[in-house]
């Protein structure tokens, strides 16, 4: 019983807690948004660690897990850190490593080009979210 009720309430929790995505429209071509928000992230004196290219993964492995449904024309996810951002929020609760590297998504489907992020808890990650929607205003604006 104990057991069910513990998967109950973690199961509760998760879902109330689940992130979201904050997205903003781009009028332009994919890459032309992906040059933004590489440029961006440089122009802040950021260091872009990865870029994920998870719209050319799903693409390919569709059939191979049994699916023919395409999510994304294309899509890449840039991850990054900020130091100071990053020291802060962790000086206020070190177990906020676990929102860390950061990430900004370059995505189109069938509705065009978007620009995204990961919504963050409310409190010191703020600061995060703020850097962020700080980066995709100025990809967007350029």
């Amino acid at each position: 019983m104990r057991k069910t009720i513990l998967a109950i309430t973690l199961s509760l929790a998760s879902a109330a807690h689940a992130e979201t995505a904050i997205t903003v429209p781009f009028d332009g071509s994919f890459d032309d948004a992906a040059f933004a928000v590489e440029s961006a992230i440089v122009g802040k004196g950021l260091v872009i660690d990865y870029v994920s290219h998870t719209g050319e993964m799903l693409n390919r492995t569709g059939a191979d897990v049994g699916s023919d449904v395409e999510l994304f024309k294309e899509a890449d996810i840039f991850i990054f850190c900020s130091a100071v951002v990053s020291r802060e929020v962790m000086e206020a609760n070190p177990m906020n490593i676990a929102h860390c590297p950061y990430g900004i998504f370059v995505a189109e489907n069938a509705d065009g080009v978007m620009i995204g992020y990961r919504e963050y808890p409310a409190g010191e990650m703020q600061k995060v979210q703020a850097l962020l929607a700080d980066i995709v205003a100025d990809a967007v604006e350029n």
